[in-house]
């Protein structure tokens, strides 16, 4: 599997802060964010590791055809900012927050969702 050092050079090509983790036949078993890893090299986590080692491993995700609504309460409801997009098992995308702000959701809901993930001492999963 990869290690640490692999998900962070591939989050800096990609500019993005999190990377689906994949078993054997490309199904998602979880994600990495760059918040794992920061927190983990911090505390002297070895980033020789492999990835399924600091991965969250219960993956909340959303299909192609879900609501904007519905993605946004779903973000909500676990303190998360972004959801893996899963079809047939397989990872075709990735939905942030932001994503639904730019499909013009309700703003306030969009604001709901960011205020009750980035109330302090939430952890973000």
């Amino acid at each position: 599997g990869s290690n640490i050092t692999n998900a962070a050079d591939i989050m800096k090509s990609l500019d993005v802060g999190i990377v689906p983790v994949c078993d054997n036949n490309q199904t998602p078993v979880g994600v990495i964010t760059d918040r794992d890893i920061v927190l983990r090299s911090i505390a002297g986590y070895n980033t020789n590791q492999n990835v399924e080692n600091v991965m969250s491993g219960n993956i909340v995700s959303v299909s192609p055809d879900t609501d904007a609504h519905e993605a946004a309460s779903l973000m909500a409801q676990n303190q998360i900012r972004r959801l893996p997009v899963v079809e047939n098992n397989k990872i075709v995308g990735m939905l942030s927050l932001g994503d639904l702000a730019n499909v013009n959701i309700h703003v306030d809901e969009a604001g709901q969702a960011l205020s009750s993930i980035s109330k302090p001492g939430n952890e973000i999963k």
